[in-house]
């Protein structure tokens, strides 16, 4: 991963008119990306670490990645086209005998859930993270409001 990244968080989950707002950031900016609302819950059980009764989609991804020695090493959002966040997922897998890098074209929820529930870095390119339009100010209100921010 060559390019500049800005490290960032899930800084809140909030319910909206036809899904859920993901508000992802630093201290210096929060954005937005916007998720179906089985998604956000899906982040949000993984961020707060809530017991399932039956295992979810993510949940098996992970079980697969341990079967296999796999970890997600680290998520990048990567791109907006046509009001589309695109990400890559970055995986490892290492044995006695190599240590082996692959990247996969991801939507970014899927990425944000799996590095959710690996404790995982989150990344935004620079290029991005300087295009976006900075929702800090609604976040805060929202937070302020007591809804429900994570």
């Amino acid at each position: 991963m060559k390019q500049d990244v800005v490290p960032v968080q899930i800084r809140g989950i909030i319910p909206a008119n036809s899904g859920c707002a993901l508000f992802v950031g630093n201290d210096e900016k929060v954005f937005v990306i916007n998720v179906e609302p089985q998604m956000g819950a899906v982040i949000g059980m993984f961020l707060r670490q809530t017991p399932k009764e039956r295992p979810l989609t993510h949940d098996l991804i992970n079980r697969m990645f341990q079967g296999f020695g796999i970890t997600v090493e680290r998520v990048v959002i990567t791109d907006l086209k046509n009001s589309t966040y695109f990400a890559r997922l970055i995986l490892q897998q290492q044995n006695e005998l190599a240590r082996k890098i692959v990247e996969l074209d991801a939507r970014p929820s899927d990425c944000l859930a799996l590095a959710a529930a690996q404790k995982k870095p989150i990344f935004v390119a620079a290029s991005l993270f300087d295009q976006v339009e900075d929702m800090s100010e609604v976040l805060n209100r929202i937070n302020e409001t007591g809804s429900e921010a994570e």
